[in-house]
This record gives structure tokens, C-alpha cells and sequence, in this order.
């Protein structure tokens, strides 16, 4: 079995690139956080047990988080392999998986930090619809109107602000650098230009997976 790791700073547009390998490949998507709320929701053992972490404030462990991605390669739309997205997050958990499941491709999208901080602080919801919009790159057409709805309330995330967005990309970048060097020694690391149209990074992706 050969999954694909996918990883990439937040606002790096992870989400639709993710969307488009699996319309592709067939390979359903990983998010453990996903599978954590499925686990606990469901009752399983593994659940019951990431409970008690979540419970009381702390983070799951990396050995119960590869319990559930064991299950999780049980079932039958994994059998030809799976696509993990915001898993590993380090090179203990990157070890961890290697034991359980062979990763034959990993993608880094990669997008300058003011390119991200500007695309992040940019965005603003209707508040009457839950349309995405952006200053720059997707105004309304009518300024002040949504232009699905016609509401003129808008929202803005209170921690889509430049201070929190870069501690965001500071945590990320020590987390995932050690782990981008340790899949490149591995020689399965694919590093993507995400500041690209989107079907241009689409495109170099597939190549990437060929």
C-alpha cells in the first residue's frame, strides 16, 4: 500500500489541492483530527481512549493516534492507500507511520510568509450566507454587498490578524522543516510552488506523483 503525505503552511491551499488528488487518484483523505472526532463519536476503543487525553486539555498521543490510522488503513477504500493531510507533524510521529504504512510521495506546498499573511488577513464571510471573500484576490463586485445574498454584514475571523497568522507560520516551520529534510533524505519528497494558479500547482503535483 503507497499513500501520499500532504503538507503545506496554513493558507497555502492545501484544501483544494487535496480535493483535486482525490478526485484523481481515488485515494480518500486522512485528517487525523478528522478521525479522532469519528473515533470518540463512535465509541471505539481507540476513541474512548483519545478521549481521556482530549478531556482533560491535552494532546493525544502519537501511539493512539497510530492506533487510529491502523483501523483506519483496515477499511476498504484504503486498500490502494490513502492520502494523510496534517499527519506527520514530526519526525517520531513520520517513524511511527513508516512502521504501519509505506509513503511513496510526499508534497510540500510551499508559499512565501507576506504571500500567506496576505492572503489569510485578507478574507472576510457574509455573515447571511457564509460566502468567502478576499480584499484583493475576490472583492465583492458591489463593495459593501455580498454579491450571492445582497447582505452588507460581513465577518472577519478575530485570529485572521497578522500577529497570529506569523506565530502560526513560526510554529509551523519548526515543526515541519526538520520533517521536509527527513522525507527528502528518504528521496520521496516533493517540494510545489503554491504562490502559482491553481491548476498550475494541480498539474505539478500529478507529475510529481507519476
Amino acid at each position: 500500500m503507497d499513500s501520499i503525505v500532504l503538507f503545506g503552511p496554513p493558507g497555502a491551499g492545501k484544501g483544494t489541492q487535496a480535493q483535486r488528488i482525490m478526485d484523481i487518484t481515488g485515494m480518500p483523505q486522512v485528517s487525523t483530527g478528522d478521525m479522532l472526532r469519528a473515533s470518540v463519536a463512535a465509541g471505539t476503543e481507540t476513541g474512548i481512549k483519545a478521549k481521556q487525553f482530549m478531556d482533560a486539555g491535552k494532546l493525544v498521543p502519537d501511539d493512539v493516534i497510530i492506533d487510529l490510522i491502523k483501523d483506519r488503513l483496515l477499511q476498504a477504500d484504503a486498500s490502494n492507500g490513502v492520502m494523510f493531510d496534517g499527519f506527520p507533524r514530526t519526525i517520531p510521529q513520520a517513524e511511527a507511520l513508516s512502521q504501519i504504512c509505506k509513503v511513496s510521495h510526499v508534497i510540500a506546498i510551499e508559499v512565501p510568509d507576506d504571500i500567506i499573511v496576505d492572503r489569510i488577513c485578507g478574507r472576510f464571510t457574509c455573515s447571511g450566507c457564509s460566502s468567502v471573500y478576499h480584499d484583493s484576490f475576490k472583492p465583492t463586485m458591489v463593495s459593501g454587498e455580498c454579491d450571492n445574498c445582497g447582505s452588507t454584514n460581513f465577518n472577519r475571523r478575530d485570529d485572521d490578524n497578522q500577529t497570529t497568522v506569523l506565530s502560526r507560520l513560526n510554529a509551523y516551520h519548526k515543526q515541519t522543516s526538520p520533517l521536509a529534510s527527513w522525507y527528502e533524505s528518504k528521496g520521496i519528497l516533493h517540494t510545489i510552488d503554491g504562490d502559482r494558479a491553481i491548476d498550475l500547482i494541480t498539474s505539478d503535483i500529478l507529475s510529481a506523483l507519476e
